[in-house]
């Protein structure tokens, strides 16, 4: 179930998700450092980390799902946002360069249909960013964030879902080590405890945030045949009878 892009809006405008903003908004920059000339489509609520791209980019669109809401984006220009049936984009085939998806995946009900959908917008050679909860992260329990709600996923779950929608996981990375603690003083050593964690204790990250390719043919196994070795019956030689009187 989604939750209410007003309560999705809230969270951002408090500390703890002006926080989590720059932090995994910092892996997502390093992820997709240069989108110079291409498009880029943000799913989900991917507002807070499309402001970056949105200069520098071709064209910037982001689709909220129809159960969660829809605010503007951005506030003080055109509109770029749309509220859309995440299982199917009103984009033609092959039309995006790059997607991030943000408070997605562990909402929808059907993950692999969505990833499905992203596939078919996505241009040969483009890439998706997922950000998704972590289950081995502090994030995933606890429900005063939104990464608190829906489905996390570990390293291997995330990775089967994507190379079942036919894409390549290329690259990986996570963020948010800093419990998630709404206290101002506390959140003064946020980057302290990114540097930390990242080090000492990396498989406990808040999200993991994993980009992947989009496989353009699709795998077929091939089957070898059975070599079939037919035996032919051997004749012992016998001598031909002779003609009488011969």
């Amino acid at each position: 179930m989604y939750p209410d892009v007003v309560d999705l809006r809230s969270f951002y405008a408090q500390p703890l998700g002006v926080v989590a903003r720059r932090l995994v908004g910092r892996a997502v920059r390093q992820r997709f450092d240069n989108v110079r000339g291409l498009s880029v489509l943000g799913i989900g609520y991917a507002t807070p980390y499309l402001g970056v791209f949105r200069e520098e980019c071709e064209r910037a669109l982001a689709f909220m799902p129809a159960a969660q809401g829809v605010t503007r984006w951005p506030s003080r220009a055109p509109t770029l946002a749309a509220l859309v049936d995440e299982s199917e984009l009103p984009l033609p085939a092959a039309s995006i360069d790059r997607v991030i998806a943000v408070h997605l995946l562990e909402y929808t009900p059907d993950a692999a249909e969505v990833l499905r959908e992203v596939w078919r917008v996505l241009a040969p050679g483009g890439r998706l960013l997922c950000v998704v909860p972590n289950r081995r992260g502090v994030w995933a329990r606890v429900d005063n964030t939104p990464f608190g709600h829906g489905r996390p996923y570990s390293r291997s779950q995330i990775t089967a879902l994507l190379r079942e929608a036919l894409f390549t996981p290329v690259g990986w990375g996570e963020a948010l080590y800093v419990p998630p603690v709404a206290r101002t003083w506390f959140l003064r050593s946020a980057v302290a405890w990114e540097r930390v964690g990242g080090v000492l204790a990396p498989l406990f990250a808040g999200v993991h945030i994993v980009e992947a390719t989009k496989q353009v043919y699709r795998p077929v196994a091939v089957k070898r045949r059975a070599r079939i070795r037919v035996l032919a019956p051997v004749l012992e030689p016998v001598l031909a009878p002779q003609p009488a009187g011969g």
